[in-house]
């Protein structure tokens, strides 16, 4: 059993945090596992010494939006809890991992992690969700057959797929062949997952049609997208100036997953992530979803899941 403390300035400061009729106080509560009380002006965590840490740091985080807002909403606190319940070492907030409406090749899609799980509902509850982790955690191949639930379902009229092509400057013009040549090894990975959703011959027909668009993203400068399920992959690759652009593409009835791998970034040195960027500049704001998967969540070969933590081990060596 381990015990932290936050100091707090007044009372008002302890009505904010813990909402109407303690709504937000039972949230923490049930998401991390922990007791909480409040006592001559310090509010008291004790529980699992992973799990304190983590209502912790979620508290301090609330403590700032509602020192900047002048009050908390509870997607306030449903973003402080991801923000801080995807961290390693930390505790995986509770989340059934409900299935994703797709059924394949006789198989059903859905969360094979407690992060996994955390990802597709943030996508659910956000029109706007960054997510960060290693490569295998699922990232890409969950906010694609999310994308294709909602096509399905009627939610949105078409789905676009996003990816920094060569790295971050997408200089095309040495590669061989035409543009659909050039593009095919940056967008396969898109295409992959797809693949695993859709019937190939289903897929093409969509994307003649312009329902599936599976795009570069200097392609998307200049435009509005509405009605759509926009995806962008690697987008540690992305440098700030392209990620707002990216993000201001973003139309009416639309919902946006941003995702990438921090650890992986290919940008010239003294380049800041936009990815990195985005997630530090714009996770207080409503509307939002903000979180990091970890190595645990990795669901390729078991050795996958080794290798990152050996890299991530030496990676100062």
């Amino acid at each position: 059993m381990t015990e932290a403390t936050l100091a707090i300035a007044n009372a008002d400061e302890i009505l904010a945090l813990f909402g109407p009729r303690d709504q937000h106080l039972r949230k923490l509560k049930r998401l991390f596992d922990v007791s909480i009380t409040q006592r001559d002006g310090q509010i008291r965590i004790a529980g699992d010494e992973e799990r304190v840490q983590n209502a912790t740091r979620t508290l301090e985080r609330m403590r700032q939006i509602s020192r900047k807002k002048g009050g908390l909403s509870g997607d306030d606190v449903d973003g402080a809890a991801s923000e801080h319940g995807g961290n390693v070492g930390g505790a995986v907030p509770r989340v059934k991992a409900e299935a994703i409406d797709i059924q394949h090749a006789g198989r059903q899609i859905k969360p094979r992690t407690p992060g996994q799980a955390v990802y597709v509902d943030t996508i659910r509850k956000y029109d706007l969700t960054f997510a960060a982790g290693p490569a295998g955690c699922g990232k890409t191949y969950l906010a694609v057959a999310m994308a294709v639930e909602a096509l399905r379902a009627g939610q949105v009229r078409k789905i676009v797929l996003v990816r920094p092509a060569v790295e971050a400057g997408e200089s095309l013009g040495f590669l061989p062949g035409d543009l659909r040549a050039k593009l095919n090894p940056y967008l396969r990975p898109l295409m992959d997952a797809l693949g695993e959703m859709i019937d190939y011959d289903q897929a093409r027909a969509l994307m003649e049609q312009d329902v599936i668009e599976v795009i570069p993203l200097a392609y998307m400068r200049g435009r509005t997208l509405n009605d759509a399920f926009i995806i962008l992959d690697e987008a540690q690759n992305t440098t700030v100036a392209q990620m707002k652009m990216f993000l201001t593409r973003m139309g009416e009835q639309s919902k946006m997953v941003v995702s990438g791998d921090t650890s992986q970034q290919d940008l010239p040195k003294g380049i800041t992530s936009g990815l990195s960027d985005a997630i530090h500049r714009l996770s207080h704001i409503e509307g939002i979803g903000s979180l990091r998967l970890r190595e645990t969540d990795i669901v390729r070969h078991k050795l996958v899941q080794r290798i990152v933590n050996a890299y991530d081990t030496h990676q100062h060596e």
